[in-house]
C-alpha cells in the first residue's frame, strides 16, 4: 500500500497529464498477455503486422512476468499536451546505469537482449521504442489521445460539481481519500507513506492498465496511473462511404486532420493530438488550404485552421 500526504496547497496543486511514452510502455502488458486487455484486442490486431518487424525480444525484456515496467518507462507528464519525441529525447539521455538497474531490480537480472555495454543497450532501447511508437502508435494516436483528453475533461467536471476528494474516491477502487492522505492500494510488501511536500500530485489516465497503479519508487514524482473511461467503443468502426472516399482521395493522414477541424485548431494543436510533428502537419494544412478544404485566420502570433463548407460536404457533413 502506498499512502501520499497533502497539504491544503498541494490539494490546490494537483494536476492531471498524459504521457506517450508512459502509454507505449504499459502496452506492452497487451502484448505480453493479451487476454487481459480485451478492450485493446482491436488494437493489437492492426498493428500485429508492424509489430512483425520489430525487435520484440527487446521490447519484451522490458516488461516482467506480473507485468510490471522500469519506471523510467513511466515519467511524470507535464501536462496533457506532452510530446513524444521531447519524452524519448529524456528517455536517451538518461543515465545508463540507471537504466541497467531499473532492468535488473525488475527481473532480478539483465536479460538477454540489453546485456554488453549499458549506454548502447539504452541506446538501442530508445530507438526500438521510437519504431515502436511509429509504426504502432502513430496512425493510432488520434483515437487514444482524444479518449484521455474526454477522460480528463470528465475528471475535471467532477471536481467542479463535487469536488477533490469525490473526485478520488470514484477514480479507481484501489484509490481513495481521506483526512488529506490519499491511499493507492498496490501490490509491495511494505506500506510506504510520501508527503507530497509541494511536488505536485499527478493523474494519468492510460488505455492498458486494469486497475489504479502507481511507481514502484516512492521518492520519484507523486504519480498515479488509472484506467480511462470509454474505452468500450473506443475501436468502433464508424467511418461512413463517405468517410472512407475522403481518405481514398485524400490520403488517411489529411482525411483525419479534416476529420478534427470542426474546432479552430493550430498546427501546433493538431501535432500533439496526432502524434505528428509540426512541419508535417502544416504540409498536410497547406495541401487542404489550397484544395478549399479548410480556412486559416491569424489570431496575433497564432493561425487557426477549420474545416470549411467544402471539407464538411466531403466527409458527408
Amino acid at each position: 500500500m502506498l499512502t501520499y500526504t497533502l497539504t491544503e496547497e498541494d490539494v490546490g496543486e494537483v494536476r492531471f497529464g498524459i504521457s506517450p511514452l508512459c502509454e507505449m510502455g504499459l502496452s506492452l502488458r497487451a502484448i505480453k498477455d493479451p487476454a487481459r486487455f480485451p478492450l485493446q484486442l482491436p488494437w493489437l490486431r492492426r498493428t500485429e503486422k508492424a509489430r512483425s518487424c520489430l525487435d520484440t525480444e527487446l521490447l519484451l525484456a522490458l516488461i516482467d512476468t506480473r507485468l510490471s515496467t522500469p519506471d523510467l518507462l513511466n515519467p511524470r507528464p507535464g501536462s496533457p499536451l506532452t510530446r513524444i519525441v521531447d519524452e524519448l529525447d529524456r528517455f536517451r539521455s538518461t543515465d545508463p546505469s540507471l537504466f541497467t538497474r531499473q532492468i535488473e531490480a525488475l527481473h532480478g537480472e539483465i536479460p538477454a537482449a540489453l546485456r554488453g555495454d549499458p549506454r548502447a543497450a539504452l541506446d538501442r532501447t530508445a530507438n526500438i521504442l521510437e519504431r515502436y511508437w511509429e509504426s504502432c502508435f502513430q496512425p493510432h494516436w488520434l483515437r487514444m489521445r482524444t479518449l484521455l483528453e474526454a477522460d480528463i475533461a470528465y475528471r475535471g467536471r467532477q471536481i467542479a460539481q463535487f469536488g477533490l476528494s469525490a473526485m478520488i474516491n470514484t477514480i479507481d477502487t484501489r484509490v481513495s481519500i481521506a483526512d488529506a492522505v490519499l491511499t493507492v492500494q498496490v501490490e509491495c510488501k511494505l506500506t510506504t507513506s510520501k508527503a507530497v511536500a509541494g511536488r505536485g500530485l499527478t493523474f494519468v489516465p492510460t488505455i492498458f492498465t486494469s486497475g489504479a497503479s502507481a511507481p514502484s519508487d516512492p521518492s520519484g514524482p507523486p504519480m498515479i496511473l488509472y484506467a480511462a473511461r470509454g474505452q468500450g467503443a473506443m475501436w468502433e468502426t464508424s467511418t461512413s462511404a463517405t468517410d472512407a472516399g475522403a481518405i481514398q482521395l485524400l490520403g488517411r493522414t489529411r482525411a483525419a486532420l479534416l476529420a478534427v477541424l470542426s474546432e479552430p485548431s493550430s498546427s501546433t494543436d493538431l501535432g500533439l493530438r496526432m502524434g505528428v510533428t509540426t512541419s508535417a502537419v502544416n504540409q498536410h494544412l497547406r495541401a487542404l488550404h489550397a484544395g478549399r478544404l479548410v480556412t486559416s485566420t491569424r489570431h496575433g502570433r497564432v493561425v487557426l485552421y477549420l474545416r470549411s463548407e467544402l471539407g464538411t460536404a466531403l466527409l458527408g457533413g
